[in-house]
């Protein structure tokens, strides 16, 4: 036991959940324990991340502080999971989800707006920090239908849930910000635009609107029939037809753009 919590507290990368069950301490285990609870529970909509924690397949990352250091450390986290990701099988039970966890003083925020806004700033940094140029089939302006962030060469979801989420319950992970992050190919192959795909969708759907009270919202759609993938990343509260986000001149509302902005060039050159 004693080796494994030291493994936690050295780590500046992956942690598996074996290890976070046995070692983790502090915030890093009760923000593990609010995650575990929410997964564990029969009634939670998404059925990839029930069995994911079931077959204890999740790979963590906790972030103490936003911090150029930590950026850093978590920018070397997401390129050893893409690494990991690059090997994957295609099956449902080699498919590891990366939950990125932020301790409650690396975030300032007084509502669901103010976390997604630093959601985006951290995805913003992580993207000045790639190691990879953008890949070419992938579109490089968020309102592109071919959009989706991608890191380290590998197109990516992120999940954002926070604290602040109280009638969009599928989007509180418990009392820290948390980020989820998947392969954009995995949604392609199990929840696609095939009629296996769309009856997977149809389930999610109906257990979010039975888990939230509420029908899932209006942003939720199809990466491959056009649905722009940022605002799905962070869901309002409440139904609503636009997001509710930051623009690039920090200004939050509902019909704010998405404040990412993709490296030029000669950014990327500069990089490399």
């Amino acid at each position: 036991m004693e080796r494994s919590q030291q493994t936690v507290q050295r780590t500046t990368r992956l942690i598996s959940q074996r290890q976070a069950l046995e070692g983790a301490q502090g915030w890093h285990r009760s923000a593990f324990e609010d995650v575990a609870a929410r997964l564990a529970g029969p009634s939670f909509p998404c059925v990839f991340s029930r069995n994911a924690f079931r077959k204890e397949l999740l790979r963590l990352v906790f972030v103490e502080s936003a911090g150029p250091e930590d950026m850093r450390r978590l920018a070397e986290a997401l390129t050893e999971y893409v690494e990991l990701s690059n090997g994957w099988d295609g099956r449902l039970d080699t498919s590891y989800p990366l939950v990125v966890m932020f301790s409650a003083q690396a975030v300032t925020a007084r509502g669901v707006e103010d976390y997604h806004a630093f959601g985006w700033r951290v995805l913003q940094e992580l993207h000045r920090l790639d190691p990879a140029p953008w890949p070419g089939d992938v579109g490089r302006d968020p309102d592109s239908a071919s959009w989706s962030m991608c890191f380290n060469g590998m197109p990516l979801f992120c999940n954002m849930s926070t604290p602040a989420h109280r009638s969009r319950r599928s989007r509180n992970l418990g009392e820290h910000f948390v980020l989820v992050i998947n392969p954009r190919e995995r949604f392609d192959v199990f929840a696609g635009e095939t009629p296996s795909g769309r009856k997977v969708r149809a389930n999610i759907r109906e257990r979010v609107h039975l888990y939230d009270g509420m029908p899932h919202a209006p942003q939720l759609g199809s990466y491959s029939v056009g649905a722009l993938e940022w605002l799905q990343y962070g869901l309002p509260d409440e139904n609503t037809e636009h997001t509710e986000n930051t623009d690039d001149t920090g200004h939050t509302g509902p019909n704010a753009g998405c404040p990412f902005r993709a490296r030029t060039a000669d950014e990327t050159n500069r990089n490399s």
